[in-house]
């Protein structure tokens, strides 16, 4: 299971001109799911990304995670993110998990994620969406559990 997180002041997602999903300072996270992922990554993912230190402390190093800092969190299923893009110039999907197992291992992050953090907001699996963001930094990270 891949999270990208982005560090930002704030973030949204909109789908079909109506804004599902807004979020200030946190981190944006865009959540890929592979064919061999389970519930345990949806877990260990979750667990990295609330842990995951990216914010400043006083002395403006990363030492604050989302939780030390009562950040929000959003949740974007990204099916791209399983690409693999080593040869031609196509990419390929065979890696990426199908639409029923990564819809369900997304709401399972959801799911996860909500128990453990009350600021959390979501983009729509299988939706086109229009993601916007100020990336705070900027700060990126490709997570891989």
């Amino acid at each position: 299971m891949i999270g990208l997180l982005q560090r930002v002041s704030h973030a949204s997602v909109t789908v079909e001109g109506e804004c599902i999903a807004k979020i200030g300072t946190g981190l944006m996270v865009l959540v890929g799911v592979e064919k061999s992922d389970s519930c345990e990554q949806a877990e260990r993912l979750v667990k990295k990304l609330l842990e995951y230190r990216v914010f400043a402390d006083d002395d403006g190093k990363m030492n604050q995670s989302v939780l030390d800092i009562a950040g929000e969190v959003l949740l974007v299923p990204q099916f791209t993110l399983a690409a693999d893009t080593g040869k031609g110039k196509r990419p390929s999907f065979s890696s990426a998990a199908p639409s029923e197992q990564g819809a369900d291992l997304f709401a399972a992050v959801v799911d996860i994620m909500s128990q453990q953090q009350p600021q959390v907001q979501t983009g729509r699996f299988g939706a086109d969406m229009a993601v916007e963001l100020i990336n705070d930094g900027p700060v990126t990270f490709w997570l891989q559990v």
